[in-house]
Protein backbone atom coordinates (compact mmCIF):
# COMPACT_ATOMS: atom_id res chain seq x y z
CA UNK A 1 0.00 0.00 0.00
CA UNK A 2 1.24 3.47 -0.86
CA UNK A 3 -0.36 6.75 0.23
CA UNK A 4 -0.02 10.29 -1.04
CA UNK A 5 -1.50 13.52 0.29
CA UNK A 6 -1.84 16.22 -2.35
CA UNK A 7 -2.89 19.88 -2.03
CA UNK A 8 -5.61 19.56 -4.67
CA UNK A 9 -9.26 18.59 -4.94
CA UNK A 10 -9.97 14.84 -5.20
CA UNK A 11 -11.13 15.23 -8.83
CA UNK A 12 -7.70 16.50 -9.92
CA UNK A 13 -5.92 13.55 -8.31
CA UNK A 14 -8.50 10.97 -9.41
CA UNK A 15 -8.01 12.00 -13.05
CA UNK A 16 -4.43 10.62 -12.85
CA UNK A 17 -5.40 7.20 -11.50
CA UNK A 18 -8.68 6.37 -13.27
CA UNK A 19 -7.04 5.92 -16.71
CA UNK A 20 -4.12 3.49 -17.02
CA UNK A 21 -3.06 5.36 -20.17
CA UNK A 22 -1.80 8.21 -17.95
CA UNK A 23 0.37 6.02 -15.69
CA UNK A 24 3.51 6.06 -17.90
CA UNK A 25 3.73 9.83 -17.30
CA UNK A 26 4.31 9.34 -13.59
CA UNK A 27 5.00 5.67 -12.74
CA UNK A 28 8.36 4.30 -13.90
CA UNK A 29 7.32 0.65 -13.70
CA UNK A 30 4.68 1.34 -16.37
CA UNK A 31 6.61 2.42 -19.46
CA UNK A 32 3.60 1.76 -21.73
CA UNK A 33 -0.16 1.53 -21.26
CA UNK A 34 -2.34 1.70 -24.35
CA UNK A 35 -6.10 1.45 -24.56
CA UNK A 36 -7.29 -1.66 -26.39
CA UNK A 37 -10.71 -2.65 -27.59
CA UNK A 38 -12.89 -4.08 -24.84
CA UNK A 39 -14.02 -7.62 -25.50
CA UNK A 40 -17.16 -9.50 -24.59
CA UNK A 41 -17.13 -10.19 -20.87
CA UNK A 42 -15.01 -7.15 -20.00
CA UNK A 43 -16.69 -5.13 -17.23
CA UNK A 44 -15.02 -1.90 -18.39
CA UNK A 45 -12.37 -0.40 -20.65
CA UNK A 46 -9.15 -2.36 -21.24
CA UNK A 47 -5.46 -1.53 -21.65
CA UNK A 48 -2.37 -3.38 -22.75
CA UNK A 49 0.15 -2.57 -20.03
CA UNK A 50 3.90 -3.17 -19.93
CA UNK A 51 5.42 -3.50 -16.48
CA UNK A 52 9.17 -3.23 -16.04
CA UNK A 53 11.09 -3.63 -12.81
CA UNK A 54 14.62 -4.12 -11.58
CA UNK A 55 15.77 -5.90 -8.46
CA UNK A 56 19.52 -5.68 -8.11
CA UNK A 57 21.09 -7.06 -11.29
CA UNK A 58 17.82 -8.63 -12.44
CA UNK A 59 15.42 -6.84 -14.76
CA UNK A 60 12.03 -8.20 -15.63
CA UNK A 61 9.23 -7.08 -17.91
CA UNK A 62 5.70 -8.30 -18.32
CA UNK A 63 2.84 -7.41 -20.64
CA UNK A 64 -0.63 -7.63 -19.13
CA UNK A 65 -4.12 -6.96 -20.35
CA UNK A 66 -5.81 -4.96 -17.61
CA UNK A 67 -9.51 -4.11 -17.38
CA UNK A 68 -11.16 -1.50 -15.19
CA UNK A 69 -13.56 -3.49 -13.00
CA UNK A 70 -14.62 -0.75 -10.57
CA UNK A 71 -15.09 2.92 -11.39
CA UNK A 72 -16.65 5.15 -8.76
CA UNK A 73 -15.76 8.64 -10.05
CA UNK A 74 -13.75 10.78 -7.62
CA UNK A 75 -13.64 7.88 -5.11
CA UNK A 76 -12.37 4.50 -6.18
CA UNK A 77 -11.03 2.60 -9.17
CA UNK A 78 -9.84 -0.98 -9.58
CA UNK A 79 -8.05 -2.68 -12.47
CA UNK A 80 -7.67 -6.43 -12.83
CA UNK A 81 -5.81 -8.65 -15.21
CA UNK A 82 -8.22 -10.22 -17.69
CA UNK A 83 -6.72 -12.14 -20.58
CA UNK A 84 -8.85 -13.74 -23.29
CA UNK A 85 -6.42 -16.41 -24.48
CA UNK A 86 -7.96 -19.39 -22.68
CA UNK A 87 -4.95 -19.87 -20.38
CA UNK A 88 -4.60 -19.48 -16.63
CA UNK A 89 -2.65 -16.39 -15.57
CA UNK A 90 -1.46 -15.02 -12.25
CA UNK A 91 -3.76 -12.35 -10.93
CA UNK A 92 -2.79 -8.69 -10.88
CA UNK A 93 -5.07 -6.21 -9.12
CA UNK A 94 -4.41 -2.48 -8.81
CA UNK A 95 -6.78 -0.42 -6.71
CA UNK A 96 -6.79 3.27 -5.91
CA UNK A 97 -8.95 5.30 -3.56
CA UNK A 98 -9.10 9.08 -3.37
CA UNK A 99 -10.64 10.92 -0.43
CA UNK A 100 -10.94 14.56 0.58
CA UNK A 101 -8.78 15.58 3.54
CA UNK A 102 -8.00 18.92 5.16
CA UNK A 103 -6.11 20.96 2.60
CA UNK A 104 -6.54 18.58 -0.33
CA UNK A 105 -6.93 14.89 -1.00
CA UNK A 106 -5.39 11.52 -0.11
CA UNK A 107 -4.60 8.79 -2.62
CA UNK A 108 -4.21 5.21 -1.37
CA UNK A 109 -2.96 2.65 -3.88
CA UNK A 110 -2.54 -1.08 -3.52
CA UNK A 111 -1.10 -3.53 -6.03
CA UNK A 112 -1.58 -7.25 -5.53
CA UNK A 113 0.22 -9.93 -7.51
CA UNK A 114 -1.30 -13.41 -7.16
CA UNK A 115 1.51 -15.38 -8.76
CA UNK A 116 3.66 -17.85 -6.90
CA UNK A 117 7.00 -16.49 -8.10
CA UNK A 118 8.09 -14.16 -5.30
CA UNK A 119 4.61 -12.69 -4.76
CA UNK A 120 5.39 -10.67 -1.60
CA UNK A 121 8.74 -9.56 -3.06
CA UNK A 122 7.08 -8.41 -6.29
CA UNK A 123 4.37 -6.56 -4.34
CA UNK A 124 7.02 -4.84 -2.20
CA UNK A 125 9.02 -3.82 -5.29
CA UNK A 126 5.92 -2.38 -6.93
CA UNK A 127 4.83 -0.54 -3.77
CA UNK A 128 8.34 0.96 -3.54
CA UNK A 129 8.09 2.11 -7.16
CA UNK A 130 4.72 3.76 -6.49
CA UNK A 131 6.20 5.49 -3.45
CA UNK A 132 9.19 6.78 -5.45
CA UNK A 133 6.85 8.19 -8.11
CA UNK A 134 5.00 10.46 -5.66
CA UNK A 135 6.97 13.62 -6.51
CA UNK A 136 6.34 13.15 -10.24
CA UNK A 137 2.61 12.64 -9.71
CA UNK A 138 2.43 15.68 -7.41
CA UNK A 139 4.17 17.84 -10.01
CA UNK A 140 1.75 16.72 -12.74
CA UNK A 141 -1.27 17.39 -10.54
CA UNK A 142 0.07 20.83 -9.64
CA UNK A 143 0.70 21.65 -13.32
CA UNK A 144 -2.88 20.65 -14.09
CA UNK A 145 -1.80 18.76 -17.21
Amino acid sequence: MADLVAPCPPAALFAWVEDLGRYPQWLDIVPRAEAVEAQEGDPGPAWSVDLRGRLGPFARSKRLRMVRTVHEPMDRVRFERLEHDGRQHAGWVLSAEVAAVDGGSRLSMHLHYGGGLGGPLVERLLTDEITQSKPRLLALVEEGT
